[in-house]
């Protein structure tokens, strides 16, 4: 499939793209945490943002996936800190964590390793591929209440996003998956209780009967 998302499911991919989206104001915190994922714009908007001084050090958090293995051989993290160093981030920094493999490893791993630093941590930005901002949000908030949170994605425009992944099945999936997730983990203790809107469960079941369920759990 070209990187163009077709008419037919254009209206239903836009509702999922927006409801991931949390639309958080930022202001300056403590940490950015850049959450590992195929997606190497998570790096270039973590580089921007402490340039901008929304934070006076970024945490990359990432091992790999199986999405991930053949971008990033040596681990999602340590790509990422390569590619900050690269826009100009001080190596003192960036702290990497490079064991995670899921989201809630990521937020429970870092936060293990800032202690450890004898970092205090009071407010954080996340920063992800757009469609695990609710996630990651709903995630933190349960793995680590205490923190105020804010979430935050390299700002494109839908199309652009898909142009810049190349792959518009791998996008459509990852929103299909995450939605999924939004409410299975939930029940499962992994992340607190989001509402899902009706028209976004309509979205998700007719691209699911569109054949979008690789990432299903």
């Amino acid at each position: 499939m070209p990187a163009t998302l077709p008419d037919d499911l254009r209206a239903d991919v836009k509702v999922l793209w927006d409801y991931h989206d949390m639309r958080h104001e930022l202001r300056p915190a403590d940490v950015g945490i850049g959450l590992g994922s195929h997606d190497l714009g998570v790096a270039t908007y973590a580089a921007e943002l402490f340039h901008a001084g929304m934070f006076p050090r970024i945490v990359f958090t990432g091992a790999n996936a199986p999405t991930t293995l053949e971008r990033f051989p040596r681990g999602e993290a340590v790509h990422y800190r390569e590619h900050a160093l690269e826009s100009g981030v001080p190596d003192d920094a960036i702290l990497i964590e490079p064991r995670a493999r899921n989201t809630g490893d990521n937020i429970t791993l870092t936060r293990k390793l800032l202690e450890s630093r004898g970092i205090e941590v009071g407010s954080v930005v996340l920063i992800s591929r757009p469609y695990q901002q609710r996630r990651a949000y709903a995630t933190c908030k349960q793995l680590w209440p205490a923190v105020d949170v804010m979430c935050a994605s390299r700002p494109l425009p839908l199309d652009d996003y898909v142009g810049s992944i190349g792959d518009v099945d791998r996008v459509i999936n990852m929103l299909v998956g995450d939605t999924q997730r939004i409410a299975v983990y939930a029940e499962r203790g992994f992340a607190v209780q989001q509402d899902i809107p009706s028209n976004v469960a309509e979205a998700y079941d007719r691209l699911v009967q569109a054949g979008f369920r690789e990432r299903l759990l």
